[in-house]
């Protein structure tokens, strides 16, 4: 049976295991606010299950739980966060805080991150900017497990691109998508279902379509026949994470899962802020958004469907979540259990 847990139950026991694991308080709190982002709004493969992911890069020294971030400024609205190998929601969260207050005196503020790792849910970061008034974006690459369209290898990563806008008192417009047909996580759980994977979505090691989540070795680009638009897009994701920020491209970084867990991954990513007061009236920014939401969701729809805005769905389950609490699968709740004796904390469930 899938286990409820209460999110500052989630959220206290997050912070607990990676102070144990040697994370000095801003990491801690920051990889905490990433992970309870996923699981509240129901972005499980980004939410709490990372924990343990995360615990083990620190104590293996991959990860820095107690860098020094610094910013290089000297061109406006632009600035560089060397983030010393720090987790990837800290280096992603200073970076949005910095690139905001850039967009408050320029109108546009936007921050290349160097030397990161892994920073989970994208739209955390954008989502950070819509609760400052502003339009976020957040991107980074990842290594290498999506092939380019009609390629038979690795190549890109999975390549989220992420933004937020804030909509005039209702909940922020969300968009937060993989560059990839699918994410890594639905194979690992069609894995352990024994259920078979969408047509044309992944690949053998041959680079063969495959519905055998067994056989799966690479995932396809976002678009199906016309995935030369994911991989497309996944290069963007690339340009501006890792050519601009002078670190590493997918197919060089070493896997998030292993074996090697104590060398820096040398990762890059990119956050962008648009104050809309630099264009527009806030109050007509706002109008705009509402009348805009308005009408996407009183669009006409096919029979027996429904239409939803970018991050209707979430928000939703987010509601639900907060009075029901997060389920956490076996395996998340056995890994829990484990570093609950070795830390000597009690678990949250």
């Amino acid at each position: 049976m899938t286990a409820l847990v209460a999110l500052d139950r989630l959220e206290a026991f997050c912070q607990g295991a990676l102070a144990a694991a040697g994370a000095d308080e801003p990491t801690a709190t920051a990889a905490s606010r990433a992970m309870l982002h996923g699981s509240r709004l129901g972005v499980d493969s980004h939410g709490v299950r990372l924990l343990d992911h995360y615990v083990r890069v620190i104590e293996g020294g991959r990860v820095n739980g107690r860098p020094t971030l610094r910013f290089r400024e000297g061109f406006g609205a632009l600035a560089v966060l060397e983030a010393d190998h720090a987790h990837g929601a800290l280096a992603a969260y200073r970076a949005m805080d910095h690139a905001t207050d850039l967009a408050s005196r320029h109108g546009i503020g936007a921050v290349a991150i160097r030397d990161s790792s892994h920073f989970g849910p994208a739209g955390a970061y954008a989502l950070a900017a819509a609760h400052r008034g502003q339009i976020g974006l957040a991107v980074c690459n990842s290594d290498a497990f999506v092939r380019l369209h009609d390629g038979a290898s690795r190549f890109h990563g999975t390549n989220p691109i992420a933004a937020a806008a804030p909509s005039g008192g209702e909940d922020p417009w969300l968009f937060d998508m993989a560059t990839s047909a699918v994410p890594y996580n639905r194979v690992q759980l069609n894995r352990s279902l024994g259920r078979p994977m969408p047509e044309g979505v992944a690949s053998d090691a041959a680079g063969i379509d495959t519905t055998e989540a067994a056989a799966v070795e690479m995932l396809a680009p976002l678009g199906h026949a016309f995935a030369f638009k994911g991989a497309g897009l996944a290069g963007l994701v690339e340009i501006l994470s890792a050519v601009l920020t002078g670190m590493r491209a997918s197919f060089d970084i070493l896997p998030m899962a292993g074996p090697d867990l104590s060398t820096p991954r040398r990762m890059g990513a990119f956050v962008l802020a648009i104050r809309p007061e630099a264009v527009i009236p806030r109050d007509e920014f706002e109008a705009g958004m509402r009348h805009y939401l308005a009408a996407l969701r009183a669009s006409p729809t096919r029979e027996g469907a429904r239409v939803l805005a970018p991050g209707d769905r979430e928000w939703a389950e987010a509601r639900r979540r907060a009075t029901e609490g997060v389920p956490l699968d076996p395996a998340t709740e056995a890994a829990f259990a484990a570093l609950a004796r070795r830390f000597g904390l009690a678990t949250p469930f």
